[in-house]
């Protein structure tokens, strides 16, 4: 396996790693590329805590890191936060954008892409160097904070990174999964009125 982190700044090629270790199968090893002095230093310290054997080749404008583990590796419930824990560098401040989420499902036309692709964005989101200041969730957009919900890793990752996550209560109860939230806080409509009335860069997904 490999895993081209060129021109990406840590935390996120050590983010890349933690969640591509586990994966791995017997004999198998993973390479990544690095150009980033930083994180050639911070992929050392995590190849020694993962007893990873560490093979390291200047390849010229980049470096390979290729990572052999000794055993196998077990996930971690939080990348970011591990990251966090192993880099020299802090995980990036949050941006000003406020995303709200209205549906589960993102776009027009197939729901079951919809659904890949909203995935896929928060994903994305929990991975850029700034993550965003806020999130809104709300409609079947609730379903997203809640336990069962393949992106509450990710939104949590966010919300350690500084991003405040709030989910409609009036959606929560409608749907019957108050009790399955799973992360951030409940708000309500006049809260949210406001944040969307006050807010400079609101984006709609």
């Amino acid at each position: 396996m490999q895993i081209d982190a060129r021109g990406l700044k840590c935390p996120k090629p050590v983010v890349l790693t933690l969640e591509a270790l586990p994966k791995l199968g017997p004999e198998e090893f993973l390479e990544v590329l690095v150009n980033d002095e930083v994180a050639v230093g911070n992929l050392t310290r995590l190849a020694e805590e993962k007893n990873c054997e560490l093979l390291v080749a200047n390849k010229g404008r980049h470096t390979s890191m290729t990572f052999v583990p000794r055993s196998s590796v077990a996930p971690v419930a939080s990348a970011v936060e591990a990251a966090a824990e192993i880099c020299e560098v802090p995980v990036p401040e949050t941006g000003d954008a406020v995303i709200a989420v209205g549906s589960n499902s993102m776009g027009r036309g197939s729901e079951e892409l919809g659904k890949i692709l909203v995935k896929g964005l928060i994903y994305a989101l929990a991975h850029q160097e700034r993550a965003p200041k806020m999130m809104l969730f709300f409609n079947s957009g609730a379903y997203l904070t809640c336990d069962g919900s393949e992106s509450l890793y990710d939104i949590r990752d966010l919300e350690k990174r500084g991003t405040k996550i709030l989910t409609c209560g009036t959606c929560l109860d409608f749907y019957g999964i108050r009790s399955r939230l799973g992360v951030g806080d409940v708000t309500n409509l006049y809260a949210i009125a406001e944040i969307i009335t006050n807010e400079p860069n609101v984006v709609s997904i």
